[in-house]
């Protein structure tokens, strides 16, 4: 018997890096609202409130006739789902059963005590939780409680990926990635239009008063802001390489766990196997 009062017939170890210095939070953390907030999340907030005001903004309404509106509603419409999943991921509570019904989030965790506990959980019995767990949960360290099917911890979430949100958020993923790549078509052609014929970009009934080829109209058709050549060329150019290096990581991410699907495994699992196999 160990000090949990449980035998030890069954260990499952912790989730958290023993390189992880950082102390976990007194109180258990209820979802991906919960404080503190990461600055990976304001960071994936700033870039795609940055590619979406670029888009709807200045480079869609440069289409020409009835493709802007068909832009419009495709796009519009795959963002408004990539929000909606991506919303529904963060604000689950990814919490265990018998962790969410004992309602301990408004009372402090107690600190993991390596001289009294090998493991956080020993026997399918969380410690720190006090309560009983199910096969697959782990304790998040960074939540400071114990996640259902746990997979992984997200920061750029801010949240963990369990059992209860991770269809919600390979949702986020698949959908974050095809909107990304419906971005870098339109940014790729209007990059392309504009070398080949500029003119093609210019068919708003907004340009009739623009006498110049030189001066290009931003924000149409609410705000008439004007900006040189250089300058519009300029900020398709660095929207193209924030969208690329968007698709780049999420694209990855999601090839990550396909990967993991196919194979049956989780990341915590995948992360654990590479740890033995270099050690």
């Amino acid at each position: 018997m160990d000090s949990c009062g449980r035998s030890q017939r069954r260990v499952l170890p912790e989730s958290a890096s023993r390189a992880q210095q950082t102390l976990p939070p007194r109180l258990s953390r209820v979802n991906g609202w919960s404080k503190p907030l990461h600055g990976y999340q304001a960071v994936s907030w700033a870039m795609f409130v940055t590619l979406a005001l670029a888009m709807f903004g200045i480079f869609i309404p440069m289409l020409p006739g009835m493709w802007k509106n068909i832009v419009y509603g495709v796009s519009g419409g795959m963002l408004l789902f990539h929000v909606i999943v991506y919303l529904v991921c963060v604000s689950i509570d990814p919490g265990e059963d018998n962790v969410r019904r004992k309602k301990i989030y408004s009372e402090p965790v107690p600190t993991f005590d390596r001289s009294k506990h090998l493991h956080v959980i020993e026997d399918l019995y969380c410690c720190l939780c006090r309560v009983t767990v199910s096969e697959k949960a782990k304790h998040c360290r960074a939540c400071n409680k114990c996640i259902a099917g746990f997979d992984h911890h997200c920061k750029w979430l801010n949240n963990c990926i369990g059992s209860r949100n991770y269809w919600w958020f390979f949702s986020s993923l698949t959908s974050a990635l095809a909107w990304l790549l419906c971005v870098v078509s339109i940014l790729l052609y209007i990059v392309i239009q504009h070398h080949v014929d500029p003119r093609v970009l210019r068919t708003d009934p907004h340009y009739q008063n623009i006498t110049s080829q030189d001066t290009w109209l931003l924000f149409l058709p609410y705000f008439h802001l004007k900006a040189k050549t250089p300058v519009f060329v300029t900020i398709a150019v660095l929207v193209l390489v924030l969208d690329l290096i968007s698709l780049l990581m999420i694209g990855q991410l999601f090839i990550f766990h396909l990967y993991l699907m196919s194979n049956g495994m989780s990341t915590y699992n995948y992360l654990n196997r590479s740890r033995r196999h270099s050690s």
